[in-house]
């Protein structure tokens, strides 16, 4: 925002919008995909994305003794989270699940990532490679990948995306948001005003670089994520900045503007609990 906020909202919001979308969506599933469905068809489906023609009876698990590579990749970020390997015992319990499973070569057993952790990777699609001897899992991560809390093997994840990592830094903060709820601590829910929201350009919500303080002073992304009344607020005047920024013609501003709405409408969609990807398969269906 570059000025200051001159019509704030004078009533709550107190009804759920009701207009029904328009266009086509896929539903996600709302259970997991077994052996005996995934045998049936060489295309899974998990949580609404479709895999590219993924046949385990093409993995070629002999090659590697029995094993085969995966690469884990962020679905949201496209960062490479970590490599592991399966058999076919991992890849059958993969499918059957919907959460990655891999062999552990030191303890020589299966193995759920994320077991005691936690931290499990919920596949999105699985894909094989050429020489059917790798398999390129993309996966939506409920917390850091590396055993050392790093959020993956390679260092800080690298993505030319900033969108995308704008929705990983949001979903992080749900996850968070939800689990000072779900222990009860006190700031769990955000505060009502809007005091100390960041600007566009260099703003640390818009980049996910803020920090959080003490519980009772949440970051402005976990505030909006906590306060209905207060993201649709802010989404409202942000667009509304943009149409301003627009009919002026301010190209500079304009960009500051759009970045603010992006930023605002992706926390609105995470709250709502819709995911990008779901915005993106509705697109994908449309002509230009």
């Amino acid at each position: 925002m570059t000025g200051p906020m001159t019509a704030p909202m004078t009533a709550p919001m107190t009804a759920p919008m009701t207009a029904p979308m328009t266009g086509p969506v896929t539903s996600p599933m709302t259970g997991p995909v077994t052996g005996q469905q995934a045998s049936s068809r060489p295309e899974v489906d998990f949580a609404g994305f479709e895999l590219a023609g993924f046949d385990i009876a093409k993995v070629d698990f002999v090659k590697g003794g029995g094993l085969v590579s995966v690469v884990v990749q962020d679905a949201k970020t496209d960062a490479v989270l970590m490599v592991a390997f399966a058999d076919r015992e991992a890849i059958d319990k993969t499918i059957e699940t919907g959460d990655m499973h891999f062999h552990s070569r030191s303890r020589g057993r299966l193995w759920r990532k994320g077991e005691t952790s936690g931290n499990v990777l919920r596949v999105v699609a699985l894909r094989l490679d050429c020489d059917g001897d790798a398999v390129l899992a993309r996966c939506n991560p409920a917390g850091p990948a590396c055993h050392t809390g790093a959020p993956t093997c390679f260092g800080e994840p690298a993505t030319g995306d900033a969108i995308k990592l704008l929705e990983a830094v949001v979903a992080s903060r749900a996850r968070e948001l939800s689990l000072v709820a779900a222990a009860g601590a006190p700031g769990a829910a955000g505060a009502s005003g809007a005091a100390g929201a960041p600007g566009a350009a260099g703003a640390p919500a818009a980049t996910g670089a803020s920090v959080d303080g003490a519980a009772a002073k949440p970051s402005y992304t976990k505030r909006l994520l906590a306060d209905r009344n207060l993201r649709l607020k802010k989404l409202g005047e942000e667009m509304a900045e943009l149409v301003v920024a627009l009919a002026d013609e301010d190209r500079p501003r304009a960009a500051e503007e759009g970045a603010d709405v992006v930023y605002h409408l992706v926390v609105a969609l995470a709250a709502a609990g819709v995911d990008m990807g779901e915005v993106r398969a509705v697109l994908a269906t449309r002509g230009g």
